[in-house]
């Protein structure tokens, strides 16, 4: 009988584990797109279509939705404070989707569909954001060990 518990406490540790790294996995695959479309935010043509796409303030907002998206990423990324970076990533979504995927206003039916591609790959995002800002980061991740 005691070689049958010890038996399920290791599958248990283990199907532990393997649910651990997939959350750090989505939590890297989530991040990722924020982490490498920064650099973007702050350079003259992002900054100049925004712009053109009626950004308010451009020269400022981009830059700055650059900042709160890269500390988003990151946070999410380590896991540490990751509904607050949650909250980040959607307060840059919800903005850069409505101004910047306006697919119902382009005339183009090409273009049309490539923007409600963008809009709705966006609010999938969005969608994945609110679920971590209510659920966290999970295991492995800074916020777990300070729980201990």
């Amino acid at each position: 009988m005691a070689t049958n518990s010890i038996a399920i406490s290791k599958n248990v540790a283990l199907t532990s584990f393997w649910q651990g790294a997939v959350v750090v996995l989505g939590r890297f695959l989530f991040a990722l797109i924020f982490l490498f479309a920064t650099p973007n935010h702050f350079n003259k043509q992002t900054i100049a279509f925004s712009a053109s796409q009626g950004v308010p303030l451009a020269s400022i907002a981009v830059p700055l939705s650059g900042v709160v998206a890269i500390a988003g990423g990151l946070s999410i990324l380590l896991g540490y404070r990751a509904k607050l970076g949650a909250w980040l990533i959607v307060l840059f979504l919800i903005p850069v989707t409505l101004m910047l995927h306006k697919f119902w206003t382009v005339t183009d039916p090409m273009m049309a569909q490539i923007q409600m591609i963008l809009f709705m790959k966006n609010v999938s995002m969005l969608g994945g954001a609110l679920l971590i800002s209510q659920f966290g980061a999970g295991p492995f991740s800074l916020d777990a060990r300070g729980s201990r």
